[in-house]
């Protein structure tokens, strides 16, 4: 039963239809045999009363019963006897256990006997057997005829759902140029599903022009503030030596370093970034940044490959999971080049539960108090630029009997 409620909407309704073809066909099929059979039955019995009639008649002229009547027989039923005792001429239909049921006929005779005779309902029981099985083959005509619609009408109605379910998960992605009603065939098609797509993509617009909203003010405020913070930056450097200037520059330069990611960050969110595509090795190419970006990381490659990247952004990326990586774990930094596979490691405490789960966000950067170094964008912008070089990166925690630690992923298109 629960793998029933748990299947896809096209069995169900197609087991839907199949039991109420088959219920409607078993009621009308017992109500066209009881309607039958109870005219046969009646027809019969007018019948047997007829010969019971012309029966006594021929008695009074010959004294003999014809028709095979009897007088006086012993297996007469109870209640024909019960109408016979009062003076009344009555037919009766006998159950039989096996077989066509047998009707029986009497009538009083003037000298206080009764002439009775019966017959078997075998030539109308036999059509009454065709009809049976002539309703059991239209039933089961009517309920394949309504399973095959049912798939047919449901398997239609999955495929839009199911392709109106893909649409909404590439809006999700970011794929601002999708629409599920384009993608279902709404304009050819007018139900139900033409209105959820058009729910669904109102709801997509309405999120983008948010969204669009809010990477314009971001970028605008970012934008805003380089010139300040590039006069703070020069006042700094103009400042006399000593541990406050130090602490000043320190936060400057901090300053600055947020406002360019934030910057990077709200290009990204615009999906406007194209990748300068180049053959690269990536076995070469990383061992050639990563000395340069974190001097203590080790690098091993397991397997060159030559893919296509933009070198700018992939360094970028590796930046970034190296500075996650130092700031936030613990050494030592492996970085493994295997094939189209980058991986970065640490063996520190791992990434939080709900960045694995929902992936990076801003300003997140897994301390609970968030006295931690660093804003919580660098692991946000290498997911940016990786979806720009069209990149899959993931995040994982090594098993803590292979020495836990955090671990970075990125697969690049060869």
């Amino acid at each position: 039963m629960r793998a029933f409620f748990r299947s896809g909407l096209q069995w169900k309704l197609s087991a839907a239809i199949a039991v109420v073809s088959a219920l409607v066909a078993v009621a009308l099929s017992l109500v066209v045999h009881n309607a039958a059979r109870v005219s046969m039955i009646n027809s019969t019995r007018d019948v047997q009363d007829e010969k019971v009639q012309s029966a006594l008649r021929i008695y009074e002229l010959t004294n003999r019963p014809a028709f095979f009547a009897k007088i006086d027989d012993p297996a007469l039923p109870k209640p024909l006897k019960e109408y016979a005792a009062k003076g009344q001429r009555a037919t009766f239909v006998q159950e039989n256990k096996h077989g066509a049921p047998t009707v029986w006929a009497e009538t009083p005779l003037n000298d206080g006997h009764v002439l009775s005779l019966k017959g078997a309902f075998t030539d109308r029981y036999s059509v009454l057997v065709d009809l049976d099985q002539a309703l059991v083959v239209g039933s089961i005509a009517v309920v394949g005829v309504g399973t095959a619609l049912g798939v047919l009408i449901g398997g239609r109605m999955s495929r839009r759902l199911r392709k109106a379910a893909s649409a909404a998960r590439r809006v999700a992605d970011g794929d601002n140029n999708v629409r599920v009603r384009e993608e279902i065939g709404g304009r050819r098609v007018r139900d139900e599903t033409d209105e959820l797509a058009r729910a669904v993509d109102a709801m997509a617009d309405a999120l983008q022009l948010r969204l669009e909203a809010e990477r314009r003010v971001t970028a605008d405020i970012a934008h805003e503030l380089r010139t300040p913070v590039t006069g703070l930056v020069t006042a700094a450097e103009l400042l006399p030596p000593g541990r406050p200037s130090e602490l000043v520059r320190d936060r400057v330069h901090a300053l600055r370093t947020l406002v360019e990611d934030v910057l990077e960050v709200a290009r990204l969110d615009g999906a406007a970034e194209q990748a300068d595509l180049a053959d690269v090795a990536l076995g070469e190419f990383v061992r050639r940044r990563v000395p340069a970006l974190a001097p203590e990381a080790k690098v091993t490659v397991e397997e060159e490959a030559v893919v296509q990247t933009d070198p700018r952004r992939l360094e970028r990326i590796l930046g970034n999971l190296l500075a996650n990586a130092g700031r936030h774990g613990r050494p030592p930094v492996e970085v493994v080049v295997d094939g189209p596979f980058l991986r970065v490691r640490d063996h520190g405490p791992g990434f939080p539960e709900d960045l694995l789960r929902e992936g990076p966000s801003r300003f997140r950067t897994g301390s609970s108090d968030r006295s931690g170094s660093g804003h919580g964008l660098g692991l946000t912008i290498a997911t940016g630029q990786a979806r720009v070089l069209g990149a899959r990166l993931t995040f994982r925690n090594a098993p803590p009997e292979d020495g836990g630690g955090a671990v970075s992923q990125l697969l690049l298109p060869r």
